[in-house]
């Protein structure tokens, strides 16, 4: 992924992560809005209620290890939001995906592939991490996503 090196402290992947998962959520809210299927439409919805629990599980985690105390709007502010897990823009990966989400199944392969990311995302940093907190948020975070994908999963098999 172009925005990670590697060697990122925990502060900055938290920083990262959060942005990502603001990401996930514009993407989910957008594409949820193009849906007609309700059962889709309530698990977009559910899946990006849980990208703002996410979020909100970074920022706690953020304050407990940053040297620099910080209000949420301050925090905001160090966020580029707009990114996804795979780096590029939500609007261009909706943009460069749109084809491809033109039915239900399309649009939970799109989905799928997302998590798919994320989960490994999560999974590589949780297992690189050093601060035990960071490792463990890290961890469970990746252990929601590998959850959406099973959801995910179910809802594909519901439409095929």
């Amino acid at each position: 992924m172009a925005l990670l090196s590697g060697n990122e402290t925990a502060e900055e992947i938290i920083v990262l992560a959060y942005g990502m998962e603001d990401g996930m959520w514009i993407f989910y809210e957008t594409i949820k809005e193009s849906i007609e299927d309700e059962s889709v439409k309530e698990l977009l919805a559910q899946l990006a209620g849980i990208e703002d629990k996410h979020k909100e599980k970074l920022f706690s985690l953020y304050t407990t290890i940053s040297p620099s105390k910080v209000n949420m709007d301050q925090f905001e502010a160090k966020i580029v939001s707009t990114v996804m897990e795979s780096g590029i823009s939500t609007d261009e990966f909706i943009e460069q995906n749109l084809p491809a989400m033109q039915d239900i199944p399309g649009i939970l392969n799109i989905a799928m592939m997302l998590e798919t990311q994320a989960f490994d995302l999560y999974s590589r940093y949780s297992q690189k991490a050093t601060d035990k907190a960071t490792k463990d948020v890290l961890y469970q975070i990746a252990q929601e996503e590998k959850a959406h994908l099973k959801k995910l999963g179910r809802l594909m098999d519901d439409h095929i």
